[in-house]
């Protein structure tokens, strides 16, 4: 079982040059992106307004010919403005389903800590089952389906955390960061007379990155890379500054990333610098700090690099049998 390695690269290459057409100078946090979709991921957003993150979801939704919605989260928001509803049409004396904006292949959840816990928690048979259930009535979502939030870390009046059930779900937490000063000028120079989203051109079919998807998953991890994973991840639970640690969906996720990472990057197995480069993104949401911790402004992903340099790196054989 050998995974089709060149297949993998040659579409996340396509996808990573045509998304730098409209997001200039992010090109690590475009890879992280195209990480979470080959891993059928979702992935969370966070950082403040004007950024780049709703162009971000339109263009990757563009790039691949997949329908797209946004979500515009408010505290009056309730579950059926995410799901749909059931609607009694009188001609013909039946309920009708009318489909709510969660029926898309790729869905922008827009600052998503500002909807109520109750509709927050709309979102969560979306994102793990790939299905909603409306008036005792289950449909599938389109796939692929990936859900992208986003949340400012800035302001928290108005605001509700994610519960930690939310957070699980979502395969990593990415930033996209203000633009380097070079960058910022080319984006004026960009868009001087149309957004060049507008003339972003399809490049990859939706059967292509199913079919990468899938690739992705036949991608060689030795023994001693899964049991690094391992040890690494319950580290996470043992720390002392740590007071819920990652679960095994994070094993789990980072496992997945790593075989993603690595395919993007060429090799047919993955490496110890592959986890060591995805830990914080893939655990850092997961974890909850100590009340003390907080107030000596550590964060999460300190803790994940804290644990790693504690860590032995695994020593032995990591390459596939015939890469030799």
């Amino acid at each position: 079982m050998e995974a089709d390695i060149q297949s993998i690269q040659t579409f996340a290459q396509r996808l990573l040059e045509n998304l730098e057409k409209v997001i200039v100078g992010k090109r690590q946090t475009l890879e992280q992106i195209v990480i979470g979709l080959l891993c059928q991921g979702h992935l969370l957003i966070e950082d403040v307004p004007g950024v780049g993150k709703t162009v971000l979801a339109r263009s990757l939704a563009r790039s691949i010919g997949c329908s797209f919605n946004r979500l515009q989260f408010t505290p009056d928001m309730l579950p059926s403005d995410v799901t749909g509803v059931s609607i009694f049409n009188q001609a013909t004396r039946q309920f009708e389903f009318r489909p709510g904006p969660i029926m898309a292949q790729i869905v922008l959840a827009d600052e998503i800590n500002r909807a109520t816990p109750k509709t927050q928690s709309a979102l969560l048979e979306a994102m793990e089952e790939r299905q909603i259930t409306v008036d005792g009535t289950t449909y599938a979502l389109p796939l692929p389906f990936m859900v992208m939030g986003t949340q400012n870390p800035i302001e928290y009046e108005g605001t509700f955390p994610l519960p930690e059930a939310q957070l699980d779900r979502f395969l990593m937490r990415v930033h996209l960061g203000y633009p380097m000063l070079s960058d910022e000028i080319r984006i004026l120079d960009l868009q001087q007379l149309r957004h060049p989203i507008e003339d972003l051109e399809v490049v990859a079919s939706v059967e292509d990155l199913q079919k990468a998807q899938s690739e992705v998953k036949k991608l060689f991890v030795s023994a001693p890379i899964k049991r690094y994973i391992v040890e690494l991840v319950r580290a996470t639970r043992d720390h002392t500054d740590v007071y819920l640690g990652a679960s095994p969906r994070g094993s789990l996720g980072l496992y997945r990333a790593g075989q993603a990472r690595a395919a993007i990057l060429g090799r047919d197995y993955v490496l110890p610098d592959d986890i060591k480069y995805l830990a914080p993104m893939v655990l850092g949401h997961r974890m909850v700090l100590q009340p003390a911790a907080r107030l000596r402004n550590l964060t999460a992903e300190q803790v994940v690099t804290e644990v790693l340099n504690n860590l032995l790196v695994p020593a032995g054989e990591i390459s596939a049998p015939h890469s030799n």
